[in-house]
């Protein structure tokens, strides 16, 4: 790190990711004075609280008669959108913190911070520079939303997710003089900015008929659009964030319910159910009838396997599958799903932090061949999204045998693949918080317990990052274009 000195500027250099600086310690660094004979050397190493101290009174002494300047372009976007956040007119080498808080629809603080030190300029980029501490280090230019975490003192277990999806999350970008105690001073300047799910002009329709329940997302335009049956997870009810950003992105997506949170077991849902819903959306006026496929998350996943699998009904035009399995009873309702965990409970374990662990009673279920689909039945692209450090379900096992089990049926070339390493089981649209534990109505004992997913922060947020762009292209691919994959001689 070289420190510059001038007759009315000091200058901060960037310092390289994965240098000792991140660390706190800077291993050489030079000083030199304007008209000076040469350039003054400090001690080897020294740190960033040595670099403050002695120009503290270089910088404590300049005037500064225009307050900081905070910008955030654009202050309202659409939620995978990025956005760049700017601080002028600080003091040059001024140590300076950027925050962003959420108060969420569960009435929970979230927050985000990182470190930074204002150059000669006496600017701060937050796409541009290296942040030196926080809930994230190093140059990340959204790292004010993918490392949100409850503040301290908040509940345990907690999960961030928009259930309103027709008003924006409101996000306050805010600058505090200097590092450690920051929330207790007055920031020197706030923006409030607006992250959406639904752009403008997207179009959110209830659906209630023929016994199922949903809501469709129309993108805005004439159309016709491709069509998506968009399923979640165990966890139950009516998500509908995803569906109303991909119609965002140009796809007319019905957010599924097909049961309620800690009701599983007397789900008496059949095949029928969803074979309804898919032709309920190839049928609206406004969605290709030919291009209409499944997207899901676990459970989500499992389903749109099954249907891609067992249904004679329907033909989906690709499936998007993230953590999900192949494990299914054939024939059964979608309770079956729920007796298959309860005759393998003895499997579920707990972590040092009374975590459960689901993952081991997976890999039970995966072990008896009976409860498999018949994968090579799948005649539609496939495209499988799985983390490495998934805790919750052995998804990347279960991705392993349907590259198998499609390579057998001569049907490998329908099949993409992402494996991320250190992302867990919730692998959500870009610049989500990462939850690596949070709370859940677990199925079997019907109580609430805090389920391990897995993930570490900043790998995961990545794979969150590089797969919704994998996702939009394999979507782009299959939904929009007239090519279907071959078999290779």
């Amino acid at each position: 790190m070289f420190v510059l000195l001038s007759r009315c500027c000091v200058r901060v250099t960037r310092i390289k990711a994965g240098s000792c600086a991140l660390q706190g310690g800077i291993s050489r660094a030079k000083i030199a004075r304007a008209n000076s004979p040469g350039p003054l050397e400090l001690p080897n190493p020294i740190n960033l609280h040595t670099v403050f101290r002695y120009f503290g009174r270089k910088s404590s002494t300049m005037s500064q008669t225009v307050p900081p300047i905070l910008s955030v372009v654009p202050t309202r976007a659409v939620v995978d959108e990025t956005f760049k956040v700017l601080v002028e007119n600080l003091p040059p080498a001024s140590p300076v913190t950027i925050r962003s808080l959420h108060h969420s629809e569960d009435q929970d603080y979230w927050e985000a911070y990182g470190f930074y030190i204002s150059d000669h300029r006496g600017t701060v980029s937050v796409s541009e520079d290296l942040s030196f501490g926080g809930t994230y280090t190093g140059k990340e230019p959204m790292g004010l939303l993918w490392s949100m975490r409850p503040v301290p003192g908040s509940r345990r277990g907690l999960r961030l997710r928009k259930m309103n999806v027709c008003t924006p999350m409101l996000v306050d970008i805010s600058v505090y003089s200097g590092h450690e105690g920051f929330g207790d001073r007055a920031p020197l300047a706030s923006v409030l900015t607006e992250r959406w799910y639904m752009a403008p002009g997207v179009k959110r329709i209830e659906i209630k008929e023929k016994g199922v329940r949903g809501t469709l997302f129309i993108p805005p335009g004439p159309g016709p659009f491709p069509g998506l049956l968009d399923m979640w997870g165990g966890g139950g009810g009516l998500l509908e964030y995803r569906s109303a950003l991909l119609a965002s992105r140009s796809y007319a997506a019905l957010a599924l319910e097909y049961f309620s949170a800690g009701e599983l077991e007397s789900v008496e849902l059949q095949l029928k159910y969803f074979e309804t819903a898919f032709n309920i959306l190839r049928d609206h006026p406004q969605v290709m009838p030919d291009r209409v496929g499944l997207f899901g998350l676990s459970l989500g996943s499992l389903v749109s396997l099954y249907l891609a699998t067992a249904s004679t009904a329907i033909k989906p035009r690709c499936c998007v599958c993230i953590s999900g399995n192949h494990s299914y009873p054939l024939g059964k309702p979608l309770s079956g799903i729920y007796e298959e965990l309860s005759r393998n409970s003895h499997k579920v374990r707990v972590d040092e932090n009374n975590h459960m662990i689901w993952r081991d009673m997976g890999l039970a279920i995966m072990s008896n061949p009976s409860n498999n689909m018949d994968i090579g039945k799948i005649n539609c692209p496939l495209l499988l999204v799985n983390g490495l450090d998934d805790q919750n379900w052995p998804a990347v096992e279960s991705a392993e045998d349907i590259a198998r089990l499609m390579r057998a049926a001569g049907k490998e070339h329908l099949l993409t693949r992402l494996t991320y390493p250190d992302a867990g089981h919730l692998i959500e649209p870009p610049f989500s918080p990462h939850f690596r534990a949070t709370n859940f109505i677990e199925t079997i004992q019907k109580q609430k317990v805090v389920m391990l997913w897995g993930g570490q922060t900043k790998p995961h947020s990545d794979a969150q990052e590089d797969s919704w762009r994998q996702i939009q292209s394999f979507l782009q691919l299959h939904m929009y274009n007239s090519t279907t994959p071959r078999a290779k001689l």
